[in-house]
């Protein structure tokens, strides 16, 4: 079985080990715990998992309580078609917030542009092109 050091992990994802470290605070991931006073931390292939699925569902927007949500719903024994849709809950808010956010942005863009084509239109006025 593969098992990793905290180390390895933050080097392959590109993480910090104090974010590692965080995750596992949160639950993410759970590695055991070996030698004097358990301050090594050993991770399983589960673990590696989990913080894949963890960057993912963060890469997509989600909140790390969310990603947790879904994830755990994976790990559990229950019928696969609940996990799904939580999942595509999740999916539909966050597509939802998306949207909305892509409409102000869209909004702003507009404002600018008629800023700028006004802009240009004063300057010509104040500053006319040589012929």
């Amino acid at each position: 079985m593969a098992t990793y050091t905290i180390s390895d992990l933050a080097r392959e994802f590109d993480l910090t080990t104090r974010a590692m470290r965080f995750y596992e605070d949160m639950g993410l991931v759970r590695p055991e715990r070996t030698g004097p006073g358990g301050r090594n931390r050993v991770y399983s292939a589960r673990d590696r998992t989990r913080l894949k699925l963890t960057l993912r569902a963060k890469r997509l927007g989600l909140s790390l309580n969310e990603a947790k949500e879904i994830i755990d719903l994976y790990d559990s024994p229950r019928d696969t078609g609940v996990q799904l849709r939580k999942f595509l809950e999740v999916l539909a808010i966050h597509r939802k917030q998306l949207e909305a956010q892509m409409r102000d942005l869209q909004a702003n863009l507009d404002e600018v542009r008629e800023h700028e084509r006004e802009a240009m239109e004063l300057l010509a006025k104040v500053e006319p092109q040589p012929q």
